[in-house]
Order: structure tokens, then C-alpha cells, then sequence
């Protein structure tokens, strides 16, 4: 392929851009969004979409590519241009899936009693009640399949009369379900599960349906935990990621392979977790992206099959960047998208000979060009169990050595993912330096890219071994002469948000502000109201009335923030959703009344349409501008 970033880069640079030498909120919130639809049949041409965000509007706006591959050529096209094929066609042609929503259970009050059509209410016996961000109503997503020879065809329910969903809610679509090589069977992965089942497990199972018998086969039931993403080889090989415990969200997740009724662990002698994977077009190996030291990257596991070897994990790609996704595999080249702390997601080739990249894509090339990028800097802290911490610290664009700056300890979400090479739409790295702060990043005790133990090593310690890596990491980058150690402040959301409600109370006045969204603040109540009760259950040890279990307990009154809030004594901005079903809205209320009743400088934002995230154009850009004018206040 040819490197054609020029090229592209003035076709897709529609924004104009203000000369200016900073990321402000406003410039980000105009930075276009690239996401890769897939190949075309004959796998020669790439389709691919630019969403930029449009404010008036507050959605997006959307562009269409095609880069033929050969040449490296691309153009725009219309949305119906796209021919990206198929995979839900069978591969003899004869038929199409897909999924839609199926009506099993009356829980609305105006179902349940027909004569009353305006009532407004649910009526609930069980558990599953809500997930993500929102209520059940007893509907459930279910795949059919029909003749492509029937157009008029409704299809046939290849689960009928069954509440469980394929796809997976909140986030699954149609890589949870897929063809069998000869047309004949229909995989996909299902929880089926019902009520408090449902909400404390994470036993997903990958099922075989045979369309001629109608019978169902689960080919994972030995397994306890996740099976998700199905994938045949050319060479008729199934593959799926695994984890193997049940309720654990962040177990090691291995690829299994199943080939004429041999079942192969290939990365279980690997210390790390699997994100995504593509087999190789021989169907001889398997390629797939994993955290590591702080990034993503390229990985590449042999598949022996009968041979009598063991399976060796390689590492292709190396750099401070994240591999995202690999898209398809061309010859000796993969597709991928990238991203870096100070860059968004482009297209990239990899040559697999080589172990190089070659940038296809640059879609904000000219808007990057007009703004001074801070720099990335990658350091190792010794924590207090004498263990080497990788930190990122980001220092603002034109770092001068001579001067002092304000800094950030940034706590990841998660607890247990990695804080990697992301660029984030909110938590932007390369915005909070442009405003003039230092960002210091722990890849602190709960960090996948570490081994297995270091990730594990959260569960069940959320206020321990963490906390003090968080401060291992500003105490060590506050002894640097450019950083003013009078004006330091905590952020994050999610455990990140918990981290700081938890750091207010124990922090020994090295912070000067806290910015907490969406955080856990009451454990207790936590666990009475989140919707995956499987998360809780294993990460806090179990329910907090069960006096006999002493993880448990731990967890909700030594490492419960709310039994520290009255040593509260510094400035706090307090961030909820009110549509977060995962750390629901309580917590964050609760802070913040808490706050006020302290007579703590404090300020509520609140999202009554957001979820666990910030998604509207002109609620994100209300959210940057309280974020900085806050810091701008009390730093």
C-alpha cells in the first residue's frame, strides 16, 4: 500500500480550524471520529465513517469512505454506496440473520391490566430489573434467520419463547452470532439466565443451533464464566475468548479453539488478557491486540491443532500507542486503527514481515497541525510494597522545566482496565496539559498489561495496596522542581470517582481539589442498587449484611468512603448521571449533601439524561468548561 496521508488528510480535513496553538473544550468537541464498517465481498476496498460532532445540532454528523486497498485510492461516497459485506449471509447464500426485539413478559402496568391504559408503572417479582441505562421492560433480543429467496419472509426465531437475549445487552451486536462454515448451523452466545441468576453472573455460553433439527447444542456449558466472540477459521476451526470464573467481569480472558472435538487453551500459559482477536487467513495462527506496559498491542499465537507443540504468544508491535481493533488481514499486511494520547483513531497498515506501520488515514491532520501537542512521558515509581509502577505523565505543550505547574492525579475507571495510549472525548489527556496542567497517570495495583496478579490484585482491596500506589505516584512526581506541590488535585470516574471520594478523606492535605463523576461513595448502598450485582459480589466480597465474611465487611466499612466523609476538608466538584444504573444516583447526591453539610466548597453537576458516560455534543462541552472553570477556582 501506498502511504497516502497527504492525500487524505485534505479530502476528509473538513473543519476549519481557528489559528490557535492549545486544545481548548470547543476544539475537541470538533475533532471527527473515524470508525472502520469493514471489506467489501471481494476484499479489495475498505469502508469507513467520519462522524464529527455537531453542536448546533448536538448529534453528529456523518461522512462515508472508500480506500481501495490495491492503491491506496480513496474517495467519499454515499451512505448506500457501502458494500460491506455481509456477514450475516450464510456461505452458501441461501440465507440472512439478524436480530430484532421479541415481547415475552407483561411488566408494565397498562399490560398487566388492559383496562387501564395510563398506568405508569412496573411490576417486578424478581431481580434483572434494569441494566446500563435501561428498565426492563420484557422485551428481549433474539436472532432469526430466513430465506433469501423470501423476501417477505419474517424469519424463523432460532430461540422461541426463550427471556434471554442474543445479542448481549448492553453493548452486544452481531458478532454474537455467526454461521457455521457449512451453512447448516447458527452459533451464538447467550446468558440464559433469569432474575437474581441473571444479575450475579457472568455465564454467557456460545450455543450451536441446527437449523434442519431445530435442536440446540451449548458447546461452552463446562465453562463457568464469560464465552464470547465466535470466529471460524478458513480451515473450519471454531475460536472464542473465555473467561473461566463466574461473576468475574475482568478475569484473564483466554482464546479457546475447538476443532474436531479437540479443545485447545492457546494463552493459557500467557500472563496477560486478551481484548479482540482475527485468525489468520491460513487459519496457522491467530492475531489479537493486548494491554501491555501501558498500551495495546499486536499480539500472534500459533494454532497447533493435532500437532504435538505448544502454543507460543509473540509480540508484533511496539510503541506508545494503542492498537484498537484489527480489521482484516490482506496478505502480509493487517489492517488496524491506532490511537495515542494526542491523537484519535486512524487507519493503519501493519506489515507483518517487517513489524512497521504505515499511517492510511489523518483525518485531523490539519486540526492537530494547528495546535502545539504536549508531551508523553513514560516513568517508574516504587510503590510501598517495593513493586515498579508505570506512571504516564503528560506535561502541557512548550513545557518550560524553569516554571511550576499545577498537577492532576488522574485515577482510572474500572477498577480493572488498563489506562493505555486512550484518547478520550472526556477524560482528554491532551486537553487538561493544553490548559496548562501536568497529568500524572498510574497504571496503579488493578491495571491489566502488568501480568494476571497485578490486575487481580484490586478485588476485594479497593481502599489498600491502590490508594497507596495513587500516592506513591504524586508524591514521587510533586518532588520534580517544575511541579507546585501547593496545587495538586485528584480526578477520575467510576473507581475513579470512588479513588477520590475515598483520597478526600485520607489524603493528609496533599490536595488542594477533587473532581469525583460518577463515583462509588456508600458501598452499602452500591451494592442495594447496581444492576450487575455479579460485579459487586465479587469485588466487595459479597453482600455487606453477611457479618461472617471478613473480605466483605472490609470493604464496606474500612474501604467504604462514606465512613472517612468527616474528614472532608477540601474543595470537591461532584459529577452524576442520572440515568447511571451502574453506580446509580445516589451515590453522587449523597457526596454532594454530604459536602454541603460540611461547609465544603462544592458543586453539583448534574446529567438527568446521561448515563455512566457523557454522550450529547453540548452536555460534553458543559462538562469541560465546569471541569476547567472548577480547577481554574480552587488551583
Amino acid at each position: 500500500m501506498k502511504n497516502i496521508v497527504l492525500i487524505i488528510a485534505l479530502m476528509l480535513s473538513s473543519t476549519l480550524v481557528n489559528a490557535q496553538n492549545t486544545m481548548t473544550p470547543e476544539l475537541l468537541w470538533q475533532v471527527e471520529r473515524l470508525s472502520v464498517n469493514g471489506l467489501n465481498e471481494a476484499e479489495t476496498e475498505l469502508f469507513f465513517t467520519v462522524k464529527t460532532p455537531n453542536i448546533s445540532t448536538n448529534g453528529f454528523d456523518a461522512k462515508y469512505y472508500k480506500m481501495t486497498l490495491a492503491t491506496g485510492a480513496l474517495i467519499e461516497i454515499k451512505k448506500d454506496a457501502m458494500s460491506v459485506k455481509d456477514m450475516n449471509i450464510s456461505p452458501d447464500g441461501q440465507y440472512q440473520l439478524f436480530h430484532k426485539e421479541v415481547a415475552l413478559e407483561a411488566i408494565k402496568g397498562n399490560e398487566v391490566y388492559s383496562d387501564l391504559k395510563d398506568a405508569e408503572v412496573y411490576i417486578f417479582s424478581d431481580l434483572d430489573i434494569r441494566h446500563w441505562d435501561t428498565w426492563q421492560e420484557g422485551k428481549y433480543n433474539h436472532v432469526f434467520y430466513k430465506s433469501l429467496e423470501d423476501e417477505k419472509a419474517s424469519g424463523i426465531d432460532i430461540m422461541p419463547n426463550e427471556p434471554y437475549h442474543t445479542p448481549q445487552r448492553p453493548f452486544g451486536g452481531d458478532e454474537d452470532y455467526i454461521w457455521a462454515p457449512d451453512s447448516k448451523s447458527i452459533y451464538y452466545v447467550s446468558k440464559k439466565l433469569k432474575g437474581k441468576d441473571y444479575a450475579t453472573s457472568t455465564n454467557t455460553d456460545i450455543y450451536k443451533y441446527d437449523i434442519e433439527t431445530k435442536t440446540t447444542e451449548n458447546i461452552t456449558e463446562g465453562n463457568k464464566g464469560y464465552d464470547t466472540a465466535p470466529a471460524f477459521s478458513s480451515k473450519g476451526a471454531l475460536a472464542w475468548l473465555q473467561m473461566s470464573t463466574d461473576g468475574y467481569e475482568s478475569d484473564k480472558n483466554d482464546l479457546i479453539v475447538l476443532h474436531q472435538g479437540i479443545k485447545q487453551n492457546l494463552t493459557a500459559n500467557w500472563d496477560e488478557s486478551v481484548r479482540s482477536f482475527l485468525w489468520s487467513q491460513d487459519g496457522e495462527s491467530i492475531y489479537f491486540t493486548a494491554a501491555t506496559e501501558g498500551t495495546i498491542q499486536l499480539f500472534k499465537v500459533n494454532y497447533p491443532g493435532r500437532k504435538r507443540m505448544a502454543p507460543v504468544v509473540t509480540q508484533l508491535s511496539k510503541g506508545p500507542f494503542d492498537v484498537t481493533s484489527i480489521v482484516a488481514q490482506k496478505d502480509q499486511t493487517l489492517l488496524v486503527t491506532r490511537t495515542d494520547m494526542n491523537h484519535a483513531a486512524d487507519i493503519y497498515s501493519f506489515n507483518l514481515k517487517k513489524e512497521t506501520f504505515t499511517q492510511l488515514t489523518a483525518i485531523n491532520k490539519d486540526l492537530y497541525a494547528k495546535v502545539d501537542l504536549p508531551t508523553v512521558e513514560k516513568r517508574y515509581v516504587t510503590t510501598t510494597d517495593g513493586k515498579q509502577m508505570l506512571v504516564w505523565v503528560v506535561l502541557p505543550p512548550n513545557f518550560d522545566a524553569t516554571k511550576k505547574y499545577p498537577t492532576l492525579l488522574y485515577a482510572q475507571g474500572g477498577p480493572q482496565s488498563p489506562l493505555s495510549q486512550f484518547y478520550s472525548y472526556r477524560w482528554n489527556f491532551q486537553l487538561m496539559a493544553s490548559q496548562g496542567y501536568i497529568v500524572v497517570a498510574p497504571n496503579r495495583r488493578g491495571m491489566q498489561g502488568h501480568g494476571v496478579q497485578w490486575n487481580e490484585a484490586i478485588s476485594k482491596d479497593w481502599g489498600g495496596q491502590v490508594m497507596d500506589d495513587y500516592l506513591s505516584a504524586i508524591d514521587a512526581i510533586a518532588k520534580e522542581p517544575y511541579v507546585d506541590a501547593n496545587r495538586l488535585a485528584a480526578i477520575g470516574a467510576s473507581f475513579g470517582g470512588y479513588s477520590v471520594f475515598y483520597l478526600a478523606g485520607m489524603h493528609n492535605n496533599r490536595f488542594k481539589s477533587f473532581i469525583a463523576h460518577d463515583g462509588v461513595f456508600d458501598t452499602r448502598s452500591m451494592y442495594g442498587t447496581t444492576e450487575e450485582l455479579f460485579f459487586v459480589n465479587h469485588d466487595f466480597g459479597g453482600p455487606y449484611w453477611d457479618q461472617s465474611n471478613k473480605e466483605a465487611q472490609k470493604t464496606y466499612n474500612t474501604f467504604n468512603p462514606i465512613t472517612k466523609v468527616q474528614n472532608w476538608d477540601t474543595p470537591i466538584l461532584i459529577i452524576q448521571g442520572g440515568k447511571d444504573f451502574r453506580v446509580p444516583i445516589e451515590q453522587g447526591l449523597s457526596a454532594y449533601q454530604a459536602a454541603q453539610l460540611l461547609g465544603l466548597k462544592s458543586k453539583l453537576l448534574y446529567f438527568p439524561n446521561e448515563n455512566h458516560w457523557v454522550l450529547k455534543p453540548q452536555n460534553a462541552l458543559v462538562w469541560q468548561r465546569e471541569f476547567f472553570k472548577w480547577l481554574k477556582d480552587t488551583l
